[in-house]
């Protein structure tokens, strides 16, 4: 069990889930019909961690990415990828220039990677060497060119959007490069609804101006308070045991993970599930980590970690349903309880 200190009181958590708050009202204002995509966007900015946002061209990617630079007040930087972009172009490069005393010397120009919020569009139409020249600042929140080490913006985040696969002209990532990415996350087609109400109120489909942005040092209160969440211990060995099922030779693996699974996720998996956790469950204005937490973000966390072999290819096994398996299968504490009971959500065992 934990100390009663160490667990975020009510007035410490109300102004935290109040800005959190105003950002998802404004978010769901700007973009129609995407309120449970921005809550799990939210979550990943206050995990701190990148997101790679799949669906087809025109299903609004772009526009979430640029709203959520505006709120926040951070600055913004967009890369349009393309098969003739180099590196380069992202990360900067050195020209030759004269000084004003005659001489000559290397001076850097930085590329638009040195931002808070860097929108990677279309980041699969360009070339693995190309998308690799994100994998350091992902990772390091730093450049390195010509021996030397550039900081790029703190806070640091790269959204990058990818049409499917099935569409000509894509490249797919890297491994190494999708493991770095904390959410992938499908953006679908609007539903007849939502395009009505899109058609009916906004010409030529502009979104319109937030009524509210961040002030100085909320998004620092924001990720203050994240770091006051507390994950309880019986949590904390789901998710181990939740990322340990994804490999086929684990002994609580699921017959699908088993039968189709080639590589299941890495340790980073876990670690992100654990801050996902965290932030929807502050989101949620609750100050400890529950199993529904972990349920809500493990999907997207899991879902571009499990490489699948050839035979889901031919069986057309997708990885969502291989993780609801899993999710379903893995009772949270570890007892093999009965069909139908569970431990209280965020209970220790």
């Amino acid at each position: 069990m934990t100390n009663d200190a160490s667990i975020m009181q009510p007035d410490e958590l109300s102004p935290a889930v109040e800005i959190a708050r105003s950002i998802l009202q404004q978010l769901d204002a700007i973009l129609l019909g995407r309120a449970a995509l921005h809550r799990m966007v939210l979550a990943g900015i206050l995990s701190r961690g990148h997101i790679l946002l799949e669906g087809l061209p025109g299903t609004g990617k772009t526009a979430l990415v640029k709203a959520l630079g505006r709120l926040l007040g951070l600055e913004f930087g967009r890369v349009q990828f393309t098969p003739d972009l180099m590196p380069g172009d992202i990360l900067g490069t050195y020209i030759l220039q004269e000084t004003p005393d005659r001489q000559r010397e290397m001076v850097f120009q930085p590329g638009p990677i040195f931002t808070n919020i860097l929108l990677a569009d279309e980041i699969n139409r360009a070339s693995p060497k190309t998308q690799s020249a994100l994998l350091e600042a992902m990772q390091e929140r730093a450049v390195t060119l010509m021996g030397q080490t550039r900081p790029v913006g703190d806070p640091f985040f790269v959204l990058a959007s990818q049409n499917p696969i099935e569409l000509e002209g894509t490249y797919p990532l890297p491994e190494a490069q999708l493991d770095r990415f904390l959410f992938k996350l499908q953006v679908n087609a609007a539903d007849t609804g939502v395009m009505e109400q899109i058609i009916s109120t906004r010409r030529r489909g502009e979104e319109p101006e937030p009524t509210w942005t961040a002030a100085d040092g909320q998004l620092d209160t924001l990720l203050a308070a994240m770091e006051r969440v507390f994950l309880p211990r019986g949590v904390a060995k789901y998710i181990s045991r939740l990322v340990a099922a994804t490999h086929a030779d684990a002994a609580e693996a699921t017959d699908g993970v088993r039968q189709y699974v080639a590589y299941g996720a890495s340790p980073r998996a876990a670690i992100g599930i654990a801050e996902s956790a965290r932030a929807h469950a502050l989101i949620a204005a609750r100050p400890t980590v529950g199993f529904e937490d972990v349920r809500a973000v493990a999907p997207a966390v899991l879902n571009h970690r499990m490489l699948l072999n050839y035979q889901a290819r031919f069986d057309r096994v997708r990885t969502a349903d291989l993780i609801a398996a899993l999710l379903d299968g893995l009772d949270e504490a570890g007892l093999n309880l009965p069909t139908g009971v569970s431990l209280a959500e965020g209970s220790e065992p």
